[in-house]
């Protein structure tokens, strides 16, 4: 009984701590807000809104998905924000490139604003030669 007692009381600790961290973005974050990412052919475009409260809804071709984020407070020496996003909820459609993505996915990028924050590089590593983009701000920062 107390083991069972002991696990309960790590997962509302757990749950309980992730949703504090989700809503520790700060007020005037540049991630806040609405993007659009159009792929090189013009073919298709992803729009991600992305919320204070640490959460974002994207839509890529005919996927919707919804997941909960992390990102670092200010950018690193080398410039950049650190990304962390897992898929809370997804459609199971094909995205822009044909893909689906499984719910529980994790994804690690960093993003590069520009000076204004209008626009950002999405990249693979703390390096502009792993990005893709830009991804252009279409809306204000209330997502």
């Amino acid at each position: 009984m107390r083991k069972a007692f002991v696990v309960i009381a790590a997962a509302i600790v757990t749950v309980l701590g992730t949703a504090a961290d989700a809503g520790s973005l700060r007020a005037d974050h540049p991630f806040i807000g609405t993007w659009r990412l159009t792929m090189p052919d013009n073919s298709c475009f992803e729009i991600y809104r992305i919320r204070a409260d640490g959460t974002s809804l994207v839509t890529s071709g005919d996927e919707v998905g919804e997941s909960e984020f992390e990102i670092s407070d200010q950018p690193s020496a080398k410039g950049f924000y650190k990304w962390v996003d897992t898929v809370v909820k997804d459609n199971g459609k094909k995205d822009c490139a044909g893909e689906t993505t499984q719910v529980g996915h994790v994804a690690t990028n960093y993003l590069r604003f520009n000076p204004s924050a209008n626009m950002f590089l999405m990249c693979q590593e703390e390096d502009i030669n792993t990005c893709i983009g830009p991804l252009v701000r279409v809306k204000g920062r209330e997502a």
